[in-house]
């Protein structure tokens, strides 16, 4: 089992910490990863582009001019594609991008991101957020100690509002909770920020605590 040194917010050792195999040490998957990555970027399109048909578009009531005699090719309604506001043929309508992404696919992607950020040396577990209230300065002061640079995945507990007001006006930290833990957040972060209440574990080993 991989060890990682625990650090306090002011970026002291303070003892070490256990990191679970099954999470942080296995093969990464990337066509795994790919792809629940991308379910999840489809998951976020709104869906909503819509054009208008010939059948939905307003005018268009009777025939333009003749059929015959004009010398130019017949027409039935200025609503047609061609015709200066006419409708759109085969235009975007409202669907959904939905993907259906199996739960054992989801974990074992994110298992291959929290691998792959931690053989790059990239997680990070601290001890706990011990501000009485919440500041930016202290915030920004934390992640300078412990040598975070680029972008930040700060996971924090639900109930840490303190850390959550600290971090969220830094542009570089993205937080979120333990329960929100997700593939996409991870790789396109440098860091991975822990505390020892929201390190992942597998479930076997929380039953056994």
């Amino acid at each position: 089992m991989a060890s990682l040194t625990l650090k306090t917010p002011a970026g002291t050792g303070a003892g070490s910490v256990d990191l679970d195999d099954t999470i942080f040490g296995i093969e990464p998957n990337i066509p795994v990863m790919h792809q629940v990555v991308t379910a999840q970027l489809a998951a976020k399109r709104q869906g909503t582009q819509s054009t208008k048909t010939r059948s939905e578009v307003s005018g268009g009531g009777i025939k333009p001019f003749k059929q015959k005699g004009t010398g130019r090719a017949r027409a039935g309604s200025t609503r047609a594609p061609q015709w200066r506001g006419g409708g759109v043929a085969l235009g975007p309508k409202p669907r959904k991008y939905d993907q259906k992404t199996p739960k054992k696919m989801k974990k074992l992607a994110l298992r291959s991101a929290l691998s792959d950020r931690f053989s790059d040396d990239k997680v990070v577990v601290v001890n706990s957020w011990s501000w009485e209230k919440p500041s930016t300065k202290l915030a920004k002061a934390a992640l300078s100690a412990l040598g975070v640079s680029g972008k930040a995945l700060v996971v924090i507990e639900p109930t840490d509002v303190i850390a959550a007001k600290s971090f969220r006006n830094l542009p570089s930290v993205h937080v979120l909770t333990a329960g929100e833990l997700n593939t996409f957040d991870v790789l396109v972060s440098d860091y991975v920020i822990f505390t020892e209440a929201t390190l992942p574990v597998a479930p076997s080993a929380k039953e056994t605590n």
